[in-house]
């Protein structure tokens, strides 16, 4: 025999919890009709504040304590080198970031599919990208400029030709 007051007492349970969640929901749904941004965002925050205390995690300072040192390493980076040797390589865009420069070869050779790879006397190494002919000697001075979509052209100055190229090293 199951004993009234059990069932009497599961019932309540049972009505208090469908009539807190409908309650909940309808708190929500005047919370979503609010038009402006910021009540509508201190109507959640009281909303969430009413459902009981928050745990805080520790995830969000964990966080921003990997970040700091890594943000310190990177500015550090970045004072070090040079321009010549921040250029080509991928980063964020800057404002007065620079947009050609000027480059000896050192030594020009051709992959097994004809695209040529041309060592400079700093130290990079550039690839040809596309398939077009362009003739360039040793200590022969040329430019490297940015082009459209992070592509970069090698060019020289006296010619109205240039390749598209991509950095390697």
């Amino acid at each position: 025999m199951i004993k009234p007051r059990l069932i009497l007492l599961s019932v309540a349970s049972l009505f208090i919890s469908t009539a807190a969640h409908a309650s909940l929901e309808s708190q929500l749904s005047q919370c979503a009709a609010i038009q402006d941004k910021l009540d509508r965002l201190i109507c959640y925050d009281k909303l969430s504040s009413s459902l009981g205390p928050q745990t805080k995690t520790s995830m969000t300072t964990e966080a921003i304590a990997v970040t700091a040192p890594t943000a310190a390493v990177a500015l550090a980076a970045t004072t070090e080198s040079s321009v010549e040797d921040s250029f080509g390589k991928v980063k964020k865009a800057e404002e007065d970031e620079v947009s050609k420069i000027y480059l000896e070869v050192d030594k020009v050779t051709k992959d097994p599919y004809g695209a040529l790879k041309i060592s400079f006397n700093n130290g990079q190494v550039w690839k040809q990208t596309d398939s077009r002919s362009y003739r360039i000697k040793a200590e022969q001075k040329v430019f490297i400029e940015k082009a459209a979509l992070g592509s970069f052209m090698l060019g020289t100055d006296d010619r109205n030709t240039t390749i598209r190229v991509k950095r390697l090293k």
